[in-house]
């Protein structure tokens, strides 16, 4: 495992992005994307999309990754496609795991544009390091 991409990816997300942009821009590169352009792509993702607390931020930056990487660019290429869906899966797997869940409301305990904003960054600081490393790791064995 590249515990240093693991750890990139943690630090990017403590430096201030959000957990999909600490996946994305971390992982995106090896695939040809440029790391301003996927900080960018991935800008929206975070707080489980757009802070409305759905799906965590740091599991969609892994399943833009996983595209990245396995993916299909033409409507024929069904095996691409599948191949995509089928490792999406397995990361959901292993993802909810280690955490029972991958809605970041249930992962925070909290809703971030309702709930006590307090209790929110709090929750955001203490957990989000953990699902990005989660993420990550999975990536590595997946990748």
């Amino acid at each position: 495992m590249n515990t240093s991409k693991v750890n990139q990816a943690v630090e990017c997300f403590n430096q201030g992005f959000n957990c999909s942009q600490a996946i994305l821009s971390t992982y995106g590169g090896q695939f040809g994307l440029d790391t301003e352009l996927a900080l960018k792509i991935a800008s929206g993702l975070g707080a489980g999309m757009g802070r409305m607390c759905e799906t965590c931020g740091a599991v969609s930056g892994a399943y833009l990754v996983i595209g990245l990487k396995f993916g299909n660019n033409s409507p024929n290429d069904t095996e691409g496609k599948e191949q995509t869906y089928a490792m999406v899966q397995e990361f959901d797997r292993r993802f909810k795991e280690r955490n029972h869940t991958t809605v970041c409301e249930e992962i925070l305990g909290v809703n971030l544009i309702t709930g006590d904003k307090a209790k929110a960054a709090t929750q955001v600081k203490r957990l989000c390091p953990k699902m990005v490393r989660d993420a990550a790791e999975i990536l590595e064995l997946l990748l």
